[in-house]
């Protein structure tokens, strides 16, 4: 049902894990007069934007910002740095990384699919041994997704680099930052990432339509020997025009300018808080959740960027979807793939508060009760309240 249409009074909530809301501020700068991509006024902005996107994925290298989805990111991460037949590992952590793999078979790469049962991240000790034992340097890049919004699982980025050098090979990894980018810690230098993608529509707090590639220099040099076709997604054609604060191709102008009053937010409030905001809104809903004495789905290193909810047994969770819709004015969201009718999920990154987190809940409370799930009203918010009266 289109939130715009529903007979509902009051302000609609969106609380999927992406796309997220859009501060009223971004919005007003997207909302001015479009400009000249070829002149100088562009210029500046990309400059701006540029050294903006630095720090936010924390690397001195440069980073490409493509008119694209993150689906376009992770297509340009392989193209760029692979060659037809290359071996890829990959973790089965959920929705995305198969997707991913499925993106990487079609463009004839061979991948290597660790299996997993989508409520644990990436396991770096299972990740070491299939390397340690790929003595001829047959697997060329190990693929994670840090963040898994369709499961609410992160996994352990700076364990996995550990892991790939504990056993000294020399496979490319690339990381799908997607959407913990500005929403959880996140160090490419420090962390060894050799290709990291990301997009815009998740913790930047903008509308689709970005994507992002921050390379090492390893990663670089691979894109000179690198022999998939690429054309649109050609790094190294588009680091010509990324050097003189340009972009290759017609970009998503208007977002750009966006994103730039984005930065200017998250530097404002200071990237650190912006992480421990996110973990407080997480922390807060992880114990509102179980005070209803529903189960987490993540067994593990839970996100801070969306939590996803296992439905009570017997319970197809699309109808938690539905009422949510219906009788509460919010959209959340619910399972992908396999994990469809099996679990819901409450979205809080990006411009996410406290109060955010409590309307959720307290819509909670009351689609469990409509559906006819035993109910303890107030308990979920108790319990969210206690984390927020937390000091830290």
């Amino acid at each position: 049902m289109n939130p715009l249409t529903q007979p509902h009074s009051g302000r609609h909530f969106l609380q999927i894990p992406g796309p997220t809301n859009v501060p009223d501020r971004v919005l007003r700068a997207i909302d001015g007069p479009t400009i000249d991509h070829r002149g100088p006024e562009f210029a500046v902005l990309g400059k701006a934007v540029f050294a903006g996107m630095k720090k936010v994925f924390k690397t001195a290298g440069d980073v490409v910002i493509y008119p694209a989805s993150g689906t376009g990111a992770w297509e340009a991460a392989l193209v760029n740095t692979l060659s037809p037949g290359d071996r890829v590992l990959m973790a089965e952590t959920g929705h995305f990384a198969t997707l991913w793999r499925k993106l990487a078979e079609r463009l004839g790469l061979v991948v290597e699919f660790i299996p997993g049962d989508w409520r644990h991240g990436a396991d770096p000790d299972a990740i070491a041994k299939r390397l340690a034992a790929d003595s001829a340097h047959a697997i060329k890049a190990v693929c994670v997704v840090h963040n898994e919004t369709s499961t609410g699982v992160t996994s352990k980025v700076a364990d996995v680099r550990v892991a790939i050098d504990r056993v000294g090979h020399p496979a490319l990894f690339m990381v799908d930052t997607i959407s913990s980018l500005a929403s959880i810690d996140y160090r490419h230098d420090e962390w060894g990432v050799d290709v990291t993608v990301g997009g815009s529509q998740k913790g930047l707090m903008l509308p689709p339509g970005l994507g992002f590639c921050a390379l090492s220099e390893k990663a670089w040099r691979k894109t000179k020997t690198s022999t998939l076709p690429k054309f649109y997604f050609s790094l190294a054609d588009e680091l010509k025009y990324v050097v003189k604060n340009e972009v290759r191709f017609t970009p998503a102008v208007s977002i750009v300018v966006g994103l730039l009053e984005a930065l200017r937010m998250m530097e404002t409030e200071g990237l650190a808080n912006v992480f421990k905001r996110h973990d407080r809104l997480a922390r807060a809903t992880r114990a509102g959740v179980e005070a209803l004495g529903l189960e987490l789905f993540a067994k593990a290193t839970p996100s801070p960027a969306v939590t996803a909810v296992a439905a009570p047994k017997g319970l197809d969770s699309e109808k938690v979807v539905a009422a949510y819709s219906q009788s509460q004015n919010i959209t959340i969201a619910g399972g992908q793939g396999e994990m469809k009718g099996k679990l819901f999920r409450l979205g809080h990154m990006g411009y996410a508060a406290e109060f955010d987190v409590i309307n959720a809940l307290a819509a909670l409370e009351q689609v469990l009760a409509d559906i006819g799930h035993p109910v303890d009203f107030g308990s979920s918010v108790r319990a969210a309240q206690k984390i927020f009266a937390e000091k830290s």
